[in-house]
């Protein structure tokens, strides 16, 4: 499929995970990408390709958001897909969350968004595009020490809705994947801890984490012109895990020999 022939494409977070398999999936359906991430040497591993061009920024710094929609209007003429992806987990606890350490997580997972779509807002009325932003199951429920992140994923699924809803009327669609547990880089460690396999792909229906690239279809379906009457909406890519109160069997029996019933 070449669902983005020759369209313009914004994707951050770009050098891996997440970010990297969507911007090789737009990129395979015939987009021209500007791929954004802080990690310059990662981002060189991307492969070669005239539609694909690389920049490095900090998406938090002031002036990001402006350089970051120039540098696509100056590459590929205009925005017609923007990806919002960049963003950062494994937050400390409510209690032990610091200022700092609120700024830094909603930051980088709510306040870039905001911005860097705001600057690139302009092109996209132009040409009647397509927001996507990369959120959580962690902002649609509950979760524990979760408390600043989830608060951020929640603001970035309250502004897809929003944007969605001021700005359909003027050609602008704007949706939001909500991903599980996802084996990428940032998540490695973790997904090879017992606790981690029990807590969390244990209550996964599917019993694995996801994939990168299975987000990145998602995503691509949203961004394209498949989904051309679909606006506002968040779809969860999580194994079912946030459709259902699953609890593994293996999980089940751990609790059962951690409690046993009194005798």
């Amino acid at each position: 499929m070449k669902r983005f022939e020759a369209r313009p494409a914004i994707v951050t977070g770009a050098a891996s995970g997440i970010g990297r398999a969507i911007a090789l999936r737009l990129l395979d359906e015939g987009a021209q990408v500007l791929a954004v991430d802080i990690n310059a040497e990662t981002l060189t591993t991307l492969p070669p390709s005239p539609r694909l061009r690389t920049l490095k920024v900090d998406v938090n710094a002031a002036d990001s958001p402006r350089c970051i929609a120039d540098a696509c209007v100056q590459a590929f003429g205009g925005i017609r897909v923007l990806v919002n992806n960049a963003g950062l987990g494994n937050c400390p606890p409510f209690h032990e969350t610091s200022d700092a350490d609120y700024d830094k997580w909603i930051d980088i997972n709510l306040r870039s968004n905001f911005r860097i779509t705001r600057a690139c807002f302009e092109p996209l009325l132009a040409s009647r595009g397509v927001v996507c932003n990369i959120a959580s199951t962690l902002g649609l429920i509950g979760y524990r020490r979760s408390a600043v992140y989830s608060l951020a994923k929640a603001g970035v699924i309250g502004l897809t809705r929003n944007l969605a809803a001021d700005y359909a009327d003027r050609g602008i669609r704007v949706n939001a994947v909500a991903a599980g547990v996802i084996a990428t880089p940032l998540t490695h460690d973790r997904l090879n801890t017992a606790q981690f396999q029990a807590a969390i792909v244990g209550t996964t229906p599917m019993g694995r984490p996801g994939l990168p690239e299975e987000v990145a279809g998602a995503a691509a379906f949203l961004c394209s012109d498949d989904a051309g009457f679909v606006t506002g909406q968040v779809l969860a890519v999580d194994g079912g895990q946030s459709s259902s109160a699953y609890i593994s069997d293996a999980l089940v029996q751990c609790w059962v020999d951690a409690h046993p019933d009194p005798r």
